[in-house]
């Protein structure tokens, strides 16, 4: 399996390289990258389709000097990962994997885990001062789920970062459900408002299905920021 990690870090350094100037993937690219891992896009194909996508631009006439957004680079990206899947199923096989040395130690992951739940514990207590007392109970149960990952982290490292991703996944879906129901009619639509602002260029470059999932994830990573809860990645760590 490839990286966890790394797949995010080489999509980027790819991106910047290709741009050929330094830059900041956006809020909305990173949840581009995040859809493309969850659906199983091999990092070379990304890489390759980005590439690609920086090669047409130099060819074509064009009324603007440079690419800002990694959803330029969407359509290729999705033909080169239908051709890389369209050869593995005609016989190619995949290298075999290669043994990585894990990125953070059990003692970074303790810590991190920690502070999550610190910040998560932190946001409790303002739900239940504002009178949200579903939401904070929520929270404060995600706040010892974190507790209890970090003190298992500590007293006996698995070593299965993919594992512990999993369910860091789970919780913050979990999380965001609970945000979700909880958070007035108001504010969500003002934060689908900043969402949908967000997503103009990317409607002209994706396809509908992965417009909406980018919208799900962005407007979750919205709500996280409103109430002040980190992301429950390790990528964040």
């Amino acid at each position: 399996m490839e990286n966890y990690f790394n797949y995010f870090t080489e999509i980027e350094e790819q991106f910047r390289k290709c741009r050929a100037e330094p830059t900041l993937l956006s809020p909305l690219d990173w949840a581009l990258v995040e859809s493309w891992k969850e659906q199983g896009f091999p990092l070379e194909a990304v890489r390759a389709g980005i590439e690609r996508s920086f090669a047409k631009f130099q060819t074509r006439k064009r009324g603007y000097r440079k690419v800002n957004t990694l959803a330029y680079c969407a359509q290729e990206v999705f033909r080169a990962v239908e051709e890389a899947r369209a050869a593995a199923t005609q016989g190619g096989t995949r290298p075999p994997a290669t043994q990585q040395a894990a990125p953070f130690s059990a003692e970074e992951i303790a810590r991190f885990l920690a502070r999550c739940a610190r910040a998560v514990e932190s946001a409790g207590r303002q739900a239940r001062e504002a009178g949200q007392q579903v939401l904070a109970e929520d929270l404060t149960a995600a706040a010892a789920t974190l507790q209890a990952f970090s003190a298992r982290e500590q007293a006996q490292p698995s070593g299965d970062l993919e594992g512990m991703e999993r369910d860091l996944t789970a919780l913050e879906e979990k999380l965001t459900a609970s945000l979700l129901r909880a958070t007035a009619v108001e504010l969500l639509a003002q934060l689908r408002a900043e969402v949908e602002r967000g997503l103009v260029p990317y409607r002209r470059k994706m396809a509908a299905a992965e417009v909406e999932s980018l919208e799900r994830r962005f407007l979750k990573n919205r709500l996280l920021e409103h109430y002040k809860i980190p992301r429950l990645s390790l990528f964040y760590l």
